[in-house]
């Protein structure tokens, strides 16, 4: 059964009558996902999307606009162009608007996003074999001094990856080589073609008693894996939060930005999406645009350290 709308999202739906608010939602929004529909970001802003459409009485849809972890993001540059009146909102991790305007996307430079609220974080963990000869990241380090490693991850242009690489440099030892997959599972350490994958816990859920987390790029410790620390506990200068939030146009008014952050962080709260957040291990959570703001400086000095720590 749906959960009554919160006070939070009446009273936004209540505001006052400007010319702006009156009108929006007059009309179908989307919700733009730069990536493929089923991950957590994709069935998380479907979520607010049915809800956003519920709570205005508009058509509210998803539009999976996929081009490329790391650029060029289609998907984003089709929010970047769209008018600034809350029709077209992005749904977009951290490589948007923090690595976007730097990669040569004209449309993306300078950044022409606000954000709205940031309302996820990646389970992504550092994972290997159970049967594999080291089970912590000292071992792994005593371990790469004088054998091979190998690493798959998702591309090695994206932050989750970067932070991987840093972290080896700081720990003192190297990756022996590493290849990108576009999936990594069970079968990817069962095969024995890596020794270590940088994934998130929900894509490892059915063998996660036969593999060993070695650390989790989380802000906090992950509940299906406790004992396994996070990187910025091992070296503190990786502080990371890989996060997905809602963007608009920086021309969007203001009021209009309040209605969907209204919407979103009653549907972040539901139960719906907090039992979601338990089975997959995701993060899931609501800060509003001055929050994100805040995450979005931290995190974009930390990804300037890890290039100085790369010398990228």
């Amino acid at each position: 059964m749906r959960k009554p709308l919160s006070l939070a999202l009446a009273a936004a739906m209540a505001l006052p009558a400007t010319a702006v608010l009156a009108d929006y939602p007059n009309g179908p929004v989307q919700f733009v996902v730069p990536w493929p529909p089923g991950d957590l970001e994709d069935v998380l802003t479907r979520m607010i999307a049915e809800d956003f459409q519920t709570a205005y009485g508009q058509p509210a849809a998803v539009v999976n606009r996929p081009g490329g972890g790391g650029g060029p993001f289609p998907g984003a540059v089709d929010v970047a162009m769209a008018p600034a009146d809350g029709s077209v909102i992005g749904s977009f991790v951290i490589d948007v608007p923090l690595v976007g305007p730097y990669i040569g996307i004209p449309q993306l430079d300078p950044n022409p996003f606000e954000p709205v609220g940031i309302f996820l974080t990646y389970p992504f963990i550092l994972a290997t074999a159970a049967s594999a000869p080291f089970q912590t990241m000292d071992e792994l380090v005593s371990y790469a001094q004088d054998n091979e490693v190998l690493l798959g991850h998702f591309g090695a242009e994206i932050p989750p990856t970067a932070v991987t690489f840093a972290l080896a440099a700081s720990l003192g030892f190297e990756w022996g080589e590493d290849a990108a997959y576009d999936a990594l599972d069970c079968n990817t350490l069962a095969s024995g073609d890596v020794d270590v994958i940088n994934t998130t816990i929900q894509l490892v859920l059915p063998c996660l008693d036969q593999i060993t987390v070695l650390a989790a790029i989380t802000p906090e410790r992950l509940p299906m894996a406790p004992d396994a620390p996070i990187v910025a506990e091992l070296v503190p200068e990786l502080t990371l939060t890989l996060w997905n939030g809602l963007f608009v146009h920086k021309d969007t008014p203001a009021e209009v930005r309040e209605r969907i952050a209204a919407v979103a962080q009653e549907t972040m709260m539901s139960e719906r999406a907090q039992d979601f957040a338990a089975d997959t291990g995701a993060q899931v959570y609501w800060i509003d645009a001055a929050g994100a703001n805040a995450v979005m400086a931290r995190d974009a000095q930390s990804l300037a350290r890890i290039e100085e720590m790369l010398g990228d």
